[in-house]
């Protein structure tokens, strides 16, 4: 069973309790305006109980008008929708137009608008949407364990996928079926779900840490996807293509570190010196090999970029 279906029931049980103890009719109500008040978010949840108190409000403003001049139709209802509803959303209070509508039709259904009816309303949806609130700020989930198995899961695929293509430029014949990006696709936007609730559920202590980090793997995945592009046009073995499949291979190791080292893109730098020393091409397809080798050492730089912007926001956040 859910922790969010645990916190509802908690919610629910407290607000009728609650209503029945201040004498607010029908106390069940409080219990419905608490189960639709939990939210999977602390800030979600504030910003769902305000939008559903002001749009009860509202509600019953708009609608203690159009009863008390139209009367208490059934068709008044329609009326009360077509003005109301509209107003809402426009106001941007589409959220608690459900809300809205349990109020009114409370007033509806007592045939009557008074001073007594419109308090008891407010006290129910005080107490119903208080307690969601409650029950919001007490307790949510962690995210912390989540996602740092979701980033081991990133940096054990990214690892994996370089290992892939270090074997590729030793022997252009390896075969790999790819799984490890379409994988890891699906991890980094799990992590980036998973870091917005973290967010909103630490509204004291702001971070952004773990979004940073999976927008940062994001930008490098799309680089990752050109790498490969261009790894597919090294179809034949060359010197070039084994000294850059050392630097990948290190790569694999250096990516689950916690933070950038800068031994790689070291690396990077003395082999492009050493490539800049070697004999020209020969052949035309060799030529075609070592330029698109050349493509793929500048894409690994940008991939290296990345890491190293990576390091100075995550520095400046400390």
């Amino acid at each position: 069973m859910g922790i969010r279906v645990i916190k509802t029931a908690v919610a629910g049980l407290a607000a009728i309790y609650t209503a029945t103890y201040l004498g607010l009719e029908p106390a069940l109500s409080a219990g419905l305006l608490a189960i639709l008040g939990v939210e999977v978010t602390r800030m979600k949840g504030i910003k769902g109980a305000f939008a559903r108190f002001m749009a009860s409000v509202l509600g019953l403003f708009f609608a203690s008008m159009i009863f008390t001049l139209l009367g208490f139709e059934i068709w008044a209802l329609s009326i009360f929708i077509l003005i109301a509803f509209p107003i809402l959303a426009r106001m941007q209070l589409q959220g608690g137009i459900v809300t809205s509508s349990v109020i009114v039709f409370h007033v509806f259904q007592s045939k009557e608008v008074t001073t007594a009816l419109i308090g008891n309303e407010i006290m129910l949806l005080v107490t119903g949407l208080g307690w969601a609130t409650i029950i919001n700020m007490l307790y949510m989930p962690k995210e912390e364990k989540n996602l740092a198995e979701l980033r081991r899961d990133t940096e054990q695929k990214f690892s994996a996928i370089f290992a892939h293509m270090s074997s590729t430029l030793r022997d252009p014949a390896h075969l790999w079926h790819g799984e490890e990006l379409l994988q890891v696709y699906d991890t980094i936007e799990l992590g980036l779900k998973r870091s917005e609730v973290y967010e909103e559920n630490r509204m004291w202590r702001y971070e952004t840490y773990w979004r940073i980090y999976f927008e940062m793997r994001s930008e490098q995945l799309e680089s990752i996807q050109q790498m490969l592009v261009h790894l597919a046009l090294a179809y034949e073995k060359v010197p070039q293509g084994e000294l850059l499949s050392e630097v990948l291979t290190h790569l694999s190791e250096e990516v689950k570190s916690d933070v950038y080292e800068g031994k790689v893109e070291r690396e990077l730098e003395d082999l492009e010196e050493r490539f800049r020393a070697m004999p020209l091409p020969a052949t035309r397809d060799e030529f075609e090999v070592r330029a698109a080798l050349l493509q793929l050492s500048r894409e690994l730089e940008r991939y290296l970029s990345i890491a190293k912007r990576w390091k100075k926001r995550k520095k400046a956040q400390d």
